[in-house]
């Protein structure tokens, strides 16, 4: 059997998702995003999964989209321009599909960012809830350096982060920044040597996991609606999340733990 483009590691509550096609800088295929989707569908339903991270194999995080996936697209246009564009448009919604997956997990997910992750490869980092970056990783939406627009939620993700004079600086420009710089403007949560970061999102993920699941889920859900949400809209829905955890046995444990001066034991219930 050949080695896996996408592997898959637990450790107990957390897990390790690494793109393992170092020769190719882990450019994404197809055959990548299929094997990536598969695995996000492994942990989707997995009761017990708290965190997850993302790297990549060997010195880059992702390259970004397969060079000839692209060229065969722009084949496909060229020989029939305007009549190809639906088909091609569909195709590469499925693509992005394929690694967006990530974002139906329940937890929290960490991309671990150890070296450089440039167009699409990038975009799949800006849809993990955080981000730990190599200070010497070259981080880059080089898109319209390519001659392509931006796609796999760039234009939506970026401005999110960083706001939108500066969003707009990097994806007008493809610009690529370090990792320090990333980290400056909020693209990055922080930079570190690139041995270290690997175990700090891993560290990161075992903090995460040490929380009540329930109340770390609904962080996350309220974070996902919180752009497109009145302040009232947003005051209802965390009352209801409070209310959905104090049926549980999680919070019990956490007020006791509280009193008792010790850590927590959660169980997620």
């Amino acid at each position: 059997m050949s080695d896996p483009l996408v592997r898959l590691d637990r450790d107990g509550p957390t897990a390790t998702l690494t793109f393992c096609d170092p020769e190719r800088r882990n450019a994404m295929t197809q055959a990548m995003g299929e094997a990536f989707a598969e695995r996000i569908a492994e942990l989707r339903d997995d009761a017990g999964l708290r965190a997850v991270v993302l790297t990549g194999q060997g010195r880059a995080f992702s390259a970004g989209g397969d060079l000839g996936m692209i060229e065969e697209r722009a084949d496909q246009a060229q020989a029939a321009p305007g009549r190809a564009r639906r088909a091609v448009r569909e195709s590469m919604r499925q693509f992005y599909g394929l690694f967006l997956s990530l974002r139906e997990l329940p937890c929290p997910s960490i991309a671990a960012l150890n070296g450089h992750a440039v167009g699409a490869g990038l975009c799949v980092a800006l849809a993990c809830d955080l981000r730990i970056a190599a200070r010497e990783a070259r981080l880059a939406l080089n898109f319209t350096r390519l001659g392509i627009h931006p796609g796999m939620g760039a234009t939506w993700t970026l401005p999110r982060l960083i706001g939108a004079a500066q969003a707009a600086e990097l994806l007008y420009t493809g610009r690529a920044v370090d990792g320090e710089e990333a980290a400056r403007l909020g693209l990055v949560n922080r930079a570190l040597p690139a041995d270290e970061v690997l175990p700090a999102a891993q560290a990161l993920a075992a903090e995460i996991a040490a929380c009540a699941p329930a109340a770390v889920e609904g962080v996350k859900r309220a974070l996902a609606r919180s752009a497109g949400a009145s302040l009232e809209d947003q005051l209802s829905f965390e009352a209801a999340e409070q209310a959905r955890c104090f049926e549980s046995r999680d919070l019990r444990e956490g007020l006791a733990a509280a009193r008792e001066r010790r850590d927590p034991q959660f169980e997620g219930k």
